[in-house]
């Protein structure tokens, strides 16, 4: 029976043309091959090894699709290049996975749009240095153009109003298309500033301060496990006290209490709470 079931299986797979080095194939033997390819996918069942063998070899025997989609892009260096390249298969996979025959299109057409666009999405999601609406992202390279080419009519760096009535934008997008630009690219805050009077100063010694509440930061982290010690009432008063924001008075009456009795409570459990932060120092 195992045998039987073996030779079903090669009949099926020997239905199709034997190729010995689909990454070579021709481009346009690529073309005819690839519809054989297809029509027999078609009717394969998915997940066996002759659905898995049409499947690989219409993959090879595309990759040209891909290394011509990417060859826009080869300004960006050959370690980039290798990036793109895996990008565009990706692509090329869905392509495949969704392609219809029945529609009458020629794959390449069809294949083309789809490594493209997860190229472009590769660059969209990576290349900005901090991530913004892809609305904005458009609007940059929108707003690049037009600054330029009033530039070079006017003479001078164009005014939001300009670049609005060019663009056919509203103002306020130009304005947040102008700031978006700025997340395209970073400095490394290590980065040496020229023209400073110190000579070797960095960029981080003009920007940011240091947050004075770090250090509260710091005390509430030590502080909880020491109010977590407390009895409920000692807890209880604290929170009435400097969260409630009651006063030595108030608390008594909720208590039941004299304000004195208050006071020698709170001076108490915060002494307490001070020797244990002291000793944690």
């Amino acid at each position: 029976m195992a045998l039987m079931n073996g030779t079903a299986a090669a009949t099926q797979t020997c239905e199709l043309p034997a190729v010995a080095d689909p990454a070579r194939v021709a481009p346009k033997d690529a073309r005819e091959l690839s519809r054989q390819f297809f029509d027999r996918l078609a009717v394969l069942e998915e997940g066996t090894p002759e659905y898995q063998y049409a499947r690989n070899t219409l993959i090879e025997m595309n990759m040209s699709l891909v290394r011509f989609a990417a060859g826009r892009f080869r300004s960006r260096g050959p370690e980039e290049m290798e990036d793109i390249v895996q990008v565009g298969m990706i692509g090329l996979i869905k392509a495949i996975d969704r392609f219809d025959l029945s529609r009458e299109a020629e794959f390449t057409s069809f294949a083309v749009p789809y490594i493209v666009g997860e190229i472009k999405r590769f660059f969209r999601d990576t290349t900005w240095a901090v991530h913004v609406p892809r609305r904005l992202q458009e609007a940059r390279v929108q707003l690049a153009r037009a600054t330029e080419e009033l530039r070079s009519r006017l003479g001078r760096t164009p005014t939001v109003k300009e670049l609005s009535e060019l663009m056919s934008l509203p103002e306020q997008e130009v304005r947040e298309a102008r700031i978006a630009a700025n997340g395209y690219n970073s400095s490394s805050l290590d980065a040496t500033i020229s023209g400073s009077d110190d000579g070797e100063a960095a960029l981080q010694d003009f920007i940011g301060a240091e947050d004075q509440a770090m250090e509260l930061v710091e005390d509430f982290h030590a502080l909880a496990p020491l109010l977590a010690e407390l009895d409920e009432r000692d807890r209880h008063i604290i929170r009435m006290r400097f969260v409630e924001e009651l006063t030595q008075a108030q608390i008594g009456e909720r208590l039941g209490v004299s304000q004195m009795q208050v006071s020698r409570l709170l001076s108490r459990t915060l002494a307490r709470l001070r020797e244990g932060m002291l000793a944690d120092h």
